[in-house]
């Protein structure tokens, strides 16, 4: 680790206060990092400033160092800050090895130094970054949606120079964070974690962000990227075809009036995401009920809860963010019940970032890219090894294995402990019989004392009927509501749906996937659908924790490098190989046997009908981002353009 200092001027300034007080609420493992960063000294990082583990799950702000220390360290950082602002200072390059050796030191754990370039890439040190050579004229990329994934997608074209449009069915950007505007909607991801990483936000106000803050991060990022202009909103797409001696995709879209229109392409990109399409259950008389009835994602904001009783079906993401949020304000809600989750404290789940802290993220790039590279850890590859399926283990119906064990005692204690004086009573309907992380571990949002209210009920067992004010279980009990919510989730396993994608060969992906079989060679691309890639497609779900944005960002860049290649090789279409794709899906499959998502135990959204995992990847980041890290032209056929 090399340094470059510049001398500093004799009179040092007395100091920033407002830089003074954001230092005051500073994660100080973090401030260890940037202070060894931008010195270069490694003093930072031993004894006595070597920070100690803190209690599970937290930030550890203190690094359980004294006062004194504390107060020695805020005091260097200052003087830092200030020399790099001056130019008295040049941060020290570090090597990806080094990366990863600082992150073990303020973590207290190790992290493998063959994690040092993904950290690196991740901190912004080393750029994802594609460089395109001038395309042919008329080559053009058609992306489908305008949320998350597509917008990526839309920032490396941008940069890269390719031309392209998206198309939106909606009347803004957003995708999921437009359209799901239910009450306590947000991420159960770390907000700063949910940022890119070439774009890190720190304006963020929560640690963990309501759908209003998201929804603007992706909107200033549209302007800041400059590709709003390129989205036609209002523009469904119904079907995509593609023509073998055109070597084009021609997608037909259908505008907010119904009108039709066609547009062509040589490559199609889609961005729909997996939450894109809400899923209505089969209950009789849904139709029947006289009172307001949506779907979380579909939420009306003219309906007026107050004094309402309210019935919830679904137990999932959505409701545990809903419920604890409308309780308050409706005279009773009921929760229908038909599987029991999982969740998981954090203990900054509620907790408002501080305003110095925000100064600080904004002020000190360094400062913001430490702390989200220490979320990206502690969110992500560090549990993964905790959810495969030990043989050996003796208790299969209740944990896989010995760590996993020993999450569902800790989650338990957790559960009986929120449900206070109603443990006794409520217990057995509010513990899983299932292991910990079978199903999607769900973020606490005072989940457990809300239905342990009295005005709300839990009702464990699935709905059968509604009639015009009534709700029926399974087993004919009848609850009187005013509103109907469906907190049912997402068609998750029909991808792409109600899309028609026809390949070369005629077929649509539906016909080669089936209902709910939808396969992908790296979730990316399929045999029969040359220059057509997918993002956040099957099997690229990271079940042990982490962000989406991870994964998009890994499939964007080898999409990318994929158009590179159908560029620099003047390419009519390049295709996967079928035996790749083959190959690929049975060693992912094969993966998956061996992983707790694949445990019969508890129904999930993860597997279909007939038991595969549709959308868990079995990998840890550090894997896709080896699959993914360069495009191989020996996967694919290509076919040489035409002049």
């Amino acid at each position: 680790m090399t340094r470059s200092r510049q001398p500093q001027s004799e009179s040092e300034p007395d100091g920033d206060r407002e830089l003074r007080a954001a230092l005051e609420v500073a994660n100080i493992p973090t401030l260890l990092l940037v202070l060894t960063h931008l010195t270069g000294d490694r003093k930072w990082l031993a004894d006595p400033y070597t920070p100690r583990r803190g209690k599970p799950l937290s930030d550890n702000d203190t690094a359980g160092l004294s006062e004194e220390l504390q107060t020695e360290v805020r005091d260097a950082a200052h003087a830092a800050i200030l020399d790099d602002e001056a130019g008295r200072l040049v941060p020290v390059d570090l090597a990806p090895e080094q990366v990863a050796e600082l992150l073990s030191v303020a973590l207290v754990e190790e992290v493998p130094a063959e994690y040092g370039p993904l950290l690196s890439e991740e901190m912004g040190l080393i750029s994802r970054d594609i460089e395109i050579p001038r395309a042919r004229e008329g080559f053009k990329v058609v992306i489908i949606g305008a949320g998350l994934s597509g917008l990526c997608t839309a920032f490396k074209l941008e940069a890269a120079g390719i031309d392209y449009v998206i198309l939106e069915k909606d009347g803004d950007l957003g995708g999921t964070w437009l359209e799901n505007v239910y009450p306590g909607c947000g991420v159960d991801t770390p907000s700063h974690f949910y940022a890119f990483s070439f774009a890190p936000n720190s304006k963020w106000s929560r640690y963990f962000a309501k759908r209003p803050e998201v929804f603007a991060y992706l909107s200033e990022l549209a302007d800041r990227y400059n590709v709003r202009h390129r989205i036609r909103f209002g523009a469904e797409v119904v079907r995509a075809d593609y023509d073998v001696s055109s070597a084009s995709w021609t997608v037909r879209i259908r505008d907010a009036k119904g009108r039709a229109e066609e547009l062509t392409a040589p490559v199609l990109v889609s961005a729909v995401g997996m939450v894109n399409r809400p899923s209505i259950p089969p209950i009789a008389g849904l139709d029947r009920f006289e009172g307001p009835m949506m779907h979380t994602a579909e939420w009306r904001q003219d309906v007026d809860l107050r004094g309402k009783r309210v019935a919830v079906i679904g137990t999932g993401a959505s409701a545990m963010q809903l419920v604890p949020a409308i309780v308050d304000e409706a005279e009773r809600v009921m929760v229908f019940q038909r599987s029991k989750q999982w969740v998981v404290p954090y203990p900054n789940y509620h907790w408002n970032v501080p305003e110095g802290v925000r100064h600080l993220m904004d002020r000190v790039p360094l400062y913001a890219r430490w702390y989200r590279l220490r979320t990206f850890w502690n969110f992500g590859d560090r549990l993964h090894e905790s959810l495969q399926i030990d043989p050996t283990w003796p208790h299969q119906d209740r944990s896989i294995n010995a760590t996993n064990e020993k999450h569902r005692v800790f989650l338990t204690k957790h559960i009986t402990r929120e449900l206070g004086e109603r443990a006794a009573d409520m217990l057995d309907d509010c513990l899983p019989d299932y292991p910990p992380y079978v199903k999607r571990p769900l973020l606490d949002n005072g989940w457990f004392r809300t239905v342990a209210r009295d005005d709300v009920d839990l009702i464990t067992e699935a709905v059968a009927e509604t009639t015009e004010n009534t709700v029926i279980t399974a087993s004919g009990e009848r609850f009187e509501a005013d509103v109907v919510v469906l907190a049912t989730g997402f068609k998750t396993l029909q991808f792409l749906w109600p899309m028609e994608i026809r390949g070369a060969s005629g077929r649509t992906l539906r016909e080669q996937w089936g209902e709910d079989d939808a396969r992908a060679y790296l979730g990316v691309t399929v045999p029969d659908f040359p220059n057509f890639f997918i993002v956040n497609g099957p099997n690229t779900n990271a079940g042990h924790g982490g962000s989406a944005i991870i994964a998009t960002e890994l499939e964007v860049r080898y999409i990318m490098q994929a158009i590179k290649h159908i560029v620099e090789a003047d390419l009519a279409s390049t295709e996967v190989h079928e035996d790749v794709f083959r190959e690929y899906n049975d060693e992912l499959d094969e993966a998956l046997s061996q992983a707790i998502w694949s445990h019969m135990k508890a129904t999930t959204y993860y597997r279909n009908g007939k038991g595969r995992v549709v959308v868990s990847s079995p990998w840890k980041y550090i894997d896709f981002w080896r699959r993914t890290k360069k495009f191989n032209p020996e996967d694919y056929i290509d076919v040489p353009a035409e002049h």
